[in-house]
């Protein structure tokens, strides 16, 4: 496992310093560039001299040593033309002009299997082995017992002196080392072997104290560094390592924090200018993260004294601010931002476990100017005092019990360190949008944090004075910037007012009793809104946005009766606060749905507009009558017309519809047990008011806002289907009411007029929509009463088989049905339909027929059992008449559907004569009955013959327009 880490090491400093070799021949190579180009430029201006051209060889022409070069004078292309030789041209010379040479590139390093085993791993390993040498050298002296210890430390101080000469050595002879890395390797081996003697003369033989110990391993970190400037990076490295190792490898039961916080600041000090002198940005920021390091394991061990928490802060300070100066480049000023921030945590970390001691308070003071300071040196850190200020306010909250004198110090201290810097520059051109951030957080931790510490032992209102300490704060700032000419450009204005606004509130809040809460955050809601119209800065209204939610919140929150009060819950009387709450807060939804700059907000304001309007007047209103509320809202916005809003007027539909579930669902339940044939008795019905108040005055106020209303059309249809239904249901309900059929034998007795009549007002009201011009709504009022008869009076309760009392019913419930489907004609044209039609007539006709035929035998019980011989012979004979009706129809209307009925019917009624009525017949009856339907078969025949005379053909002709002469005009 030693061997695997040995190597990885090995491999990583050498992949390092392959970099800074490569860095170093790169520099080598641009100073030489330089130097070239100097003598280039002092040459020209001495003269033009020839210029070597390196990429092709052209021959010197001859000129005569006597006369002058002249540069300026070019030869025509005609002599050259005539002096060249045609079969050699004379290639072009160079640009007049100097040419300076380009730097040769720095080879590339290589790093194959090859280049890292045989060339770079080999040195770093014999360094690596001769420092382990040296190590066994004293292991071996101490198993064989042949030096004392003193010698022994001292042979080991020789041998690190040696090989540090023996890299002096090959520094001087790179002729024959011929490879840097030699030297490193041999420093380095004896830097550890000095670290090493050092700590086995203090720690195993005792030889020497731990502040002489100490002192030499500061003395060895030092001759590192002086090293790796004249051998490389590998010995900063251990000097890096050794002395922040140093403390902890010397070890001390009660280490002395004052020495050793300032062996810390001069090493890290130390190696954060080693490293900017030699552009090794890592070093310093390895060493400023190391003293953090042991910062934070000093500050865990406990600061017991005053010079304990003086010496880690002042060291604190120098981390975060004086040595990440010295990293330079762009990391520098990220690692700058990183330190500052680590800085500022362990200032407080020093703060909370040293007791919040006024020193350590002070400290960090001291720390937090360093970092305002540092914050207007480097624009890249111009918002560091943000995390500085965010620290100390969290700082602040975590203080276990402080005395309010202390406390003000505090943050009247953190307010003017932090906070007039950023006011003093927030409006100037070097301003940025954490200079208002810091602002805003000064006004609201100077609000806030006394609040947090002292809320259960202070009055409430007592808290007002510091809120508007930090509204005044922030107001100043937002006042200093109103007729700034960028105002607009960024969110710097907004910060500031949003901020004094919600300072201002926060005191009214806490000066008001608690049920004022809501208004006075709808108050501020309303301020940042006119505020934000008249900045023109829409980032205002979205806050105004955020805090009218609040304030909305807070409304629902605070009093649960109040809202009980609005479904119709509560009991007792409302108090006015509670009107003037939801008032305040509808007022203010009114302002947004007028006036925000946000189109989704200002649909937002109008429905919520209507909704705390609404909860606001249930306040007042008794819980019978509150129904009618949203019923006069859509009346009122009804009468607005054009300018009725349609998210207020969806809001209250859907109260007014809210209202109506409770009454409509008894009236479904007992409507959906009707279809199945249970009887739809009277305590199902709902009561009258509640079908008045509930059902009819929202359907009378949504047929106002389909006829005044400017919606779009599809909406209106779907408005005013819903207003039919609901006037639908509301006539029922009240008819219902009239007949007050409450149980079994009312519903036998008066059903059947109950539904005649009903069918009756059905129809009226369809001739009606018909008139105005309704077609729709009379068709499907149309086909609701033709449904309702054949689902209902035809079928369900038909006195043929239903217990019902016929009565003089039979003849108008059939009329209208009639009736309507002889309208249908008119909507719904055809063949189709009028087969459809056809059917349905028919059917009727035979119903009819059959009931009235009953009711002439039995009176208006039809479904007593029970057959006579007269009414038997009396259907046989009814069946006759209505087949031969329905031939004479289907021949007049040359209608194919009602001849083969009638020969069906026909065939059926001969069918009955013959099988049973014949059967049970005697003397002339019998032969009047076989007479009758001789004569009605000779009838039919006569009829066929005679009109149709192709009929035994196949029927043919269906339309009489075809042939004139076939069908004769009757």
């Amino acid at each position: 496992m030693t061997a695997l880490v040995l190597i990885g090491l090995m491999v990583a400093v050498a992949v390092l310093w392959q970099r800074v070799e490569a860095l170093r021949t790169r520099v080598v190579s641009l100073e030489l560039a330089l130097h070239h180009g100097e003598r280039l430029a002092r040459a020209d201006a001495r003269g033009p001299m020839p210029v070597e051209r390196f990429d092709r060889v052209a021959p010197e022409p001859a000129a005569a040593p006597d006369i002058p070069p002249q540069p300026e004078r070019r030869p025509t292309a005609a002599f050259v033309a005539a002096t060249e030789p045609e079969a050699e041209p004379v290639p072009a010379l160079a640009d007049p002009k100097p040419r300076v040479l380009e730097p040769a590139a720095p080879p590339t390093r290589r790093f194959g299997f090859e280049d890292i085993f045989g060339r770079y791993l080999p040195i770093w390993a014999g360094g690596i082995t001769l420092a382990v040498a040296g190590f066994l050298i004293v292991k071996y002296s101490i198993d064989a017992g042949l030096l004392s210890p003193a010698v022994r430390v001292v042979c080991g101080l020789i041998f690190g002196s040696g090989l540090i000469a023996g890299a002096e050595l090959a520094l001087r002879r790179d002729d024959v080392a011929r490879d840097p890395r030699i030297r490193q390797a041999l420093a380095g081996a004896g830097i550890a072997t000095l670290y090493a003697s050092v700590l086995v003369a203090a720690n195993l033989y005792h030889l020497i104290g731990p502040m002489t110990a100490f002192s030499g391993l500061a003395a060895v970190t030092l001759l590192a560094g002086l090293l790796s400037i004249r051998f490389g990076a590998p010995s900063a490295v251990l000097g890096l390592v050794g002395g922040l190792a140093a403390p902890a490898l010397v070890g001390s039961a009660e280490p002395n924090v004052p020495l050793l916080a300032s062996w810390l600041a001069l090493t890290v000090g130390g190696l954060a200018m080693l490293g900017r002198r030699q552009s090794w940005w890592w070093l310093g920021a390895l060493a400023v993260a190391g003293g953090f390091g042991w910062g934070l394991l000093l500050i865990v061990g406990g600061l017991h004294d005053v010079a304990a928490s003086l010496s880690v802060g002042s060291l604190t300070l120098l981390l975060a601010i004086a040595f990440p100066l010295a990293v330079a480049g762009t990391p520098g000023r990220v690692f700058r931002v990183g330190a500052a921030i680590a800085g500022c945590a362990q200032m407080a970390a020093i703060v909370a476990t040293g007791g919040f001691v006024p020193l350590d308070w002070g400290q960090y003071a001291l720390l937090s100017m360093a970092v305002v300071w540092l914050s207007r040196r480097e624009a890249a850190l111009a918002d560091l005092p943000l995390a500085g200020l965010g620290t100390g306010a969290l700082l602040a909250l975590a203080w276990p019990g402080p005395s309010g004198r202390m406390l003000a110090l505090v943050l009247g201290g953190g307010a003017a360190i932090y906070g007039l810097p950023a006011l003093w520059r927030l409006w100037r051109a070097e301003g940025r949008l954490g200079d208002a951030v810091q602002v805003a957080a000064i006004g609201l931790a100077v609000a806030l944090v006394p609040a947090a510490h002292f809320w259960w032992t202070t009055p409430r209102a007592d808290f007002a004075a510091p809120a508007l300490i930090g509204m005044a704060i922030a107001a100043a700032a937002a006042g200093l910037g109103w007729r700034h000419a960028l105002r607009r450009e960024d969110a710097r204005f907004a910060i500031v007012a949003v901020a004094a606004i919600l300072l201002g509130a926060l005191a009214a809040g806490l000066a008001a009793p608690l049920w004022a809460l809501a208004p006075v955050a709808a108050l501020a809601a309303l301020a940042a809104l006119t505020l934000g119209r008249l900045a023109e800065d829409p980032r205002i209204d979205h806050a105004a946005q955020a805090i009218v939610a609040a304030a909305i919140v807070l409304l629902v929150a605070y009093d649960p009766a109040e809202l009980n009060r609005a479904i119709g819950l509560a009991v007792g009387a409302a108090p006015v606060t509670a009107l003037v709450r939801w008032a305040i807060g509808a007022a203010t939804m009114a302002a947004f749905a007028r006036w925000s700059m946000d189109a989704p907000m200002r649909r937002s304001g109008e429905a919520a507009t209507a909704l705390l309007l609404y909860v606001a007047a249930a306040q007042i209103v008794p819980a019978a009558w509150l129904a009618l509320v949203p019923a006069a809202m859509l009346g009122a916005l009804a009468i607005a017309g054009h300018r009725g809003p349609a998210p207020a007027l969806a809001v209250t539909a859907s109260l007014a519809i809210g209202w109506a579930v409770e009454p409509l669902i008894t009236w479904m339940a007992g409507a959906g047990g009707s279809l199945v044939g249970v009887p739809f008795l009277l305590d199902l019905v709902p009561p009258v008011d509640a079908t008045l108040i509930r059902i009819a005055a929202p359907a009378t106020a949504l047929v106002a806002i389909a006829w005044r209303g400017a919606l779009p059309e599809r909406l209106r249809e779907v408005g005013t289907m819903a207003a039919i239904a609901l006037a639908t249901i509301t006539v029922h309900a009240l008819w219902k009411h009239v007949f007050a059929i409450a149980d079994v034998p009312h519903f036998v007795a008066l059903g059947m007029a109950e539904r005649t009549v009903w069918e009756a007002l059905l129809f009226g009201a369809v001739l009606i929509a018909w008139r105005l011009g309704a077609r729709r709504v009379a068709t499907g009022l149309g086909v609701a009463t033709l449904l309702h008869f054949i689902w209902f009076t035809a079928l369900l309760h038909d006195p043929l088989w239903s217990e019902q009392f016929a009565g003089p019913w039979l003849v108008p419930a059939f009329a209208i049905a009639f009736a309507l489907v002889w309208l249908s004609d008119r909507v719904l044209p055809g063949p189709g339909a009028d087969r459809a039609r056809d059917g349905i007539r028919m059917a009727l006709i035979l119903l009819l027929a059959a009931a009235l035929l009953r009711q002439a035998f039995h009176g208006s019980m039809l479904s007593v059992p029970g057959v006579s011989q007269a009414e038997d012979i009396g259907r046989s004979l009814t069946a006759i008449a209505i087949a031969i009706g329905f031939l004479q129809w289907g021949i007049r209307r040359a209608a194919r559907d009602w001849r083969i009925v009638s020969l069906a019917l026909m065939l059926a009624a001969v069918g009955k004569v013959f099988l049973f009525d014949a059967a049970g017949l005697d003397g002339l009856l019998r032969i009047a009955s076989f007479a009758a339907l001789g004569f009605s078969l000779i009838g039919v025949g006569w009829l066929y013959s005679r009109y149709l005379p192709d009929a035994a053909k196949g029927d043919t002709l269906t339309d009489p327009s075809q042939s004139a002469d076939t069908v004769p005009a009757t």
